[in-house]
Formats: C-alpha cells, structure tokens, sequence
C-alpha cells in the first residue's frame, strides 16, 4: 500500500487510490484470523478473534472519516486532497475529525488503550503466543511500520505537507508515530 501515496518519483499517479486503500486495509483482518489460527491454539485465536472484531468495529469509523473527506475534496486521490489544501489544511478546518481519526487508527494498530488482543484474566499475548525468533520479529516489524504507515497517511488526509518540504513533512510523522507510541506509556492498563 505504499505505492498508493503520490511520491515526486512515481510513475503513475491513481485516480482511485483512496478507494485502494480501502480495499487494502480491509485485508488485514483475514491475516490476523490466518495467524491466530495457524498458530494452533486455543489463546492464539481468541487473541485473533477479539483483534479481528475490534478492527472492524473501528474500521468503520475509519472509512466514514475518510469519506467524509473524501467529499470534501470531491475526488479519491491523493493528489487532489493536497492540491485542495494549497490554502487551508484540513486539520484546522476538521480539528474534532482529526481526534477521531487518531482514535480510530489508534484502534487499528491495536495500541493503548484499545490493545483488547490481550484478555485481562489471561496472561498470554494474544494471536502470537505460538510465535518465536523469526517469526515474532516480523509480526511486532510490522506492527511498527504500519505506525510510520498511518503517520504517513496523516500527513497524507489533513496537510500539505509533501508539496513544501520533505523536512517538514517527516518532522509531522516523527511527532505523529511519536504520539502513538506515547500513549503505551500515558495511558497504561
């Protein structure tokens, strides 16, 4: 999904990208079943069942966010939504969209306060209990890249940042991937 978002580099440009997106992010629950299950127990797939459940509830507020800003900018592509914010960004105009939004991805990405992969009574860790070495490696690899993905993303729906500075748009994810990882440690369970 990081061919969708409008670099100076690319190649082609997609008319309906946001909708891709959509379609992408979507997938992502039938790989969390398919790593619960895989794992053959009976912890890695309740862990995978309450993250998969837990994702689609919020998956939908999600999509209705981006909608809505979809609207707003009348097309599905990433270049329009920067060209539409030459003036005024979206995140001042849709300031309470945005909380939402950040609510909202951090539910996707399972962080605090929402991490429900993990029972209270439980002492295990969700879907990838059965998991070791190589494989644990990869799963929490891309659990970080896809905080540096929805950072990206940010800067993607609610500035215009990639059309100014390269420095100033990474500084933007820097705070926002920072911000997501300090709510683990602000708001603890």
């Amino acid at each position: 999904s990081w061919v969708l978002f409008p670099y100076i580099t690319n190649i082609y440009f997609l008319n309906y990208s946001m909708l891709l997106l959509i379609l992408l992010m979507s997938i992502s629950g039938y790989i969390m079943i398919f790593m619960g299950w895989s794992s053959n127990s009976i912890y890695s797939m309740m862990g995978s069942m309450r993250s998969v459940s837990q994702m689609l509830s919020y998956e939908v507020s999600f999509i209705f966010i981006i909608f809505i800003l979809m609207i707003m900018s009348e097309s599905y592509s990433f270049l329009d939504f920067m060209n539409y914010q030459i003036y005024v960004w979206y995140l001042f105009i849709f300031y309470p969209l945005f909380l939402m939004y950040f609510i909202s991805v951090l539910a996707e990405l399972n962080r605090s306060p929402m991490d429900f992969i993990e029972g209270e009574s439980e002492l295990v860790s969700g879907f990838n209990i059965e998991y070791f070495s190589g494989g644990f490696t990869l799963i929490f690899l891309a659990e970080y890249g896809m905080i540096i993905f929805f950072s990206f993303l940010s800067v993607l729906l609610f500035t215009n940042l990639l059309k100014y500075s390269n420095m100033f748009m990474f500084m933007f994810i820097m705070v926002m991937s920072c911000l997501v990882i300090f709510m683990r440690g602000l708001l603890p369970r």
